[in-house]
């Protein structure tokens, strides 16, 4: 059961015989890849006990501060899967988020058309969609096999962009040829991944990962979201490469941390190839 800060620290100072049970900095890598949260945090609201003492998992009431002045309680479990499937900057504080999407006031005497919205935004007309069950992908190729696919979307940064375009330059491949891989079981609805590079001579996915504008990209829910995707590639006999940027950790043996799109890190993911297929097969294919 979660208790507020002050109880807990005093519990952990009594169970280690210890006047700082955790030190400064003993969890500075597992809330680096949380840069939002790292600034909402403030020692001084806190009993001065830094953020890098504080065990991610650990059942303690802190205090937050959000950018816009916002100061609510949260544990670090929750602030950490707090984003869920919301993809803005409000989503990392309860209040902003509870100002970006008002409920909506039903009166169970008029009819739907006719009833209050508490937010002129939702005022505006906008044309009718219509409903459509989901889609799901046929068994149109073996498990492993990649092709290419219309769902998949187009790249999300122009950092994306030229990796592709340089590691193009030094392996002969074609990296338009495919964008999906099929896999065995449904990611979604759907039975194939879309990885941002396929490298299908070589069967490597290379994912090149950041936190996005807002913090909210491969962090909390959707860092397990992107461990599932491995595991299905891995299934089907691939293997991946991330390339984790933005204080991102790895999360499988063969990633990559850097700080953006170079020529050493081209150099690395060759060498990582390597290590993965051998030598003999990848610099077959080197320009």
């Amino acid at each position: 059961m979660a208790e507020n800060i002050e109880a807990w620290w005093a519990r952990r100072q009594r169970s280690k015989e210890r006047d700082v049970p955790y030190e400064i900095g003993a969890y500075r890598t597992e809330w680096e890849r949380y840069p939002v949260l790292v600034r909402q945090y403030h020692p001084d609201l806190n009993r001065n006990i830094t953020l890098t003492q504080i065990p991610p998992a650990a059942e303690v009431y802190l205090t937050w501060q959000c950018d816009a002045g916002h100061v609510f309680v949260a544990t670090p479990d929750e602030q950490r899967h707090r984003p869920g499937g919301v993809r803005r900057r409000s989503s990392w504080c309860p209040e902003c988020l509870a100002l970006a999407a008002p409920k909506r006031i039903v009166n169970r005497h008029l009819p739907p058309d006719q009833q209050a919205v508490p937010d002129a935004r939702r005022a505006v007309s906008r044309p009718a969609v219509v409903a459509s069950a989901p889609r799901t992908t046929l068994a149109k190729c073996a498990a492993g096999e990649a092709f290419h696919s219309g769902r998949a979307p187009r790249p999300a940064s122009a950092a994306e962009g030229d990796l592709r375009s340089r590691l193009a330059e030094r392996l002969d491949i074609d990296l338009r040829a495919a964008n999906a891989v099929e896999v065995r079981r449904p990611f979604f609805a759907h039975r194939e991944v879309w990885p941002d590079i396929v490298l299908a001579e070589l069967k490597v996915a290379i994912e090149y990962d950041t936190i996005g504008k807002f913090g909210l990209e491969h962090v909390g829910t959707r860092e397990a979201t992107d461990r599932r995707k491995d595991r299905l590639l891995r299934e089907a006999g691939w293997e991946v490469i991330r390339v984790r940027c933005g204080r991102l950790q790895p999360l499988g043996g063969f990633d990559l941390v850097a700080g953006g799109v170079t020529a050493s890190l081209i150099e690395r993911i060759l060498e990582r190839l390597r290590e993965i297929r051998g030598d003999l097969i990848v610099n077959a294919y080197l320009r």
